[in-house]
């Protein structure tokens, strides 16, 4: 493999890498071209300095594109750090692009390549979010073995999922008999005591009015309220108009008596539902509105044979409720 370094996104490039991405060890809406790209773009909503370099790796076999690794060296007290583009708090998933056949001896050559003397001096890799069982993360430990650096492995987040079978009623009898109960009971008590409806986003029209009402809705969280920065609005906002393009966009909205009461942006991606954020308006808690309106998305995703309903990063209580089970992101640490 022949190893290259850019500094900026070259547009002749995104057809090979996206396509590259269908066939890679990991596969997930964070990693494609022109999401990257306006991630940099905003420094991920501002979460890092303008002052951080691009460092785009790209390994080829002739004239073929065989891997990828979307980088980027920040600089701070503790020295330079390289990481994956995405990183950290609003990319759930992240990985190299390469196909698994290809995946040992494009980490060892990028780790080889990262030594030269050429290369922009590093102090530390730091690989955030790397899903626990990527086969990335046991490449990388055994090239750093032979590198005689150091590695490690820190256990970052809960990422809990759900194995769909398709059906509503046999979901919903495989989860713990008190929530299958509080699903049912209070998707009863909206649809029979109030004037109520949920949809999916579909209109382009009417798209920016659809997420300046979930922005509003994410507002009524005081966390969240901190979180929505306006670079990290122009983040947010140019990632659902980027997936509603690629066709890889749910955002849903529960409606109660006429106004919004509970919205979900999520990703439908590869025959997954991956959720990524919410926004709920307290004046309907009583109704419960987030529940409804997941156990909603739950309903459709199953009569729809989609086959894994994602609830990525974070281990609040209500993924469990649904039935989640427990995976981990990871993150790889290097130093030389």
């Amino acid at each position: 493999m022949n190893f290259s370094i850019t500094n900026k996104f070259i547009p002749s490039l995104k057809g090979t890498w996206d396509q590259l991405l269908t066939e890679s060890v990991t596969d997930v809406p964070f990693l494609h071209y022109e999401y990257l790209k306006q991630w940099w773009q905003t420094r991920g909503g501002g979460e890092w300095p303008e002052n951080a370099s691009l460092l785009i790796i790209t390994a080829t076999e002739g004239d073929q594109l065989v891997g990828v690794a979307p980088l980027f060296l920040n600089p701070d007290n503790q020295g330079s750090t390289l990481m994956f583009l995405g990183s950290k708090e609003i990319c759930d998933y992240l990985d190299v692009i390469v196909r698994p056949q290809d995946l040992d001896v494009f980490i060892s050559g990028l780790l080889s390549f990262l030594s030269n003397s050429d290369f922009p001096h590093w102090d530390q890799i730091i690989f955030y979010n790397l899903i626990e069982n990527s086969r990335t993360v046991q490449a990388l430990e055994r090239a750093a073995s032979f590198m005689k650096w150091n590695f490690r492995t820190e256990c970052v987040k809960h990422s809990p999922f759900v194995i769909l079978p398709g059906n509503w009623e046999t979901y919903l009898e495989s989860i713990d008999k008190k929530q299958r109960h509080e699903i049912r009971r209070k998707m009863r008590r909206v649809q029979e005591s109030s004037s109520s409806k949920w949809y999916i986003v579909s209109d382009s029209s009417a798209l920016d009015h659809e997420i300046e009402a979930f922005f509003e809705l994410m507002m009524q969280d005081a966390e969240k309220s901190s979180f929505l920065t306006a670079p990290m609005r122009e983040q947010m906002r140019r990632t659902i108009q980027w997936a509603f393009k690629e066709n890889c966009l749910q955002l849903s909205f529960l409606e109660i008596e006429g106004q919004k009461a509970a919205s979900y942006f999520c990703f439908d991606y590869h025959n997954q539902i991956l959720v990524y954020n919410s926004g709920f308006n307290s004046k309907f808690k009583d109704y419960s509105p987030g529940w409804v309106l997941l156990g909603n998305l739950l309903q459709w995703a199953n009569e729809n044979k989609r086959e894994v309903f994602d609830f990525m990063r974070g281990n609040e209580e209500y993924k469990y409720c649904f039935g989640g089970r427990d995976r981990f992101v990871v993150c790889v640490i290097i130093q030389r």
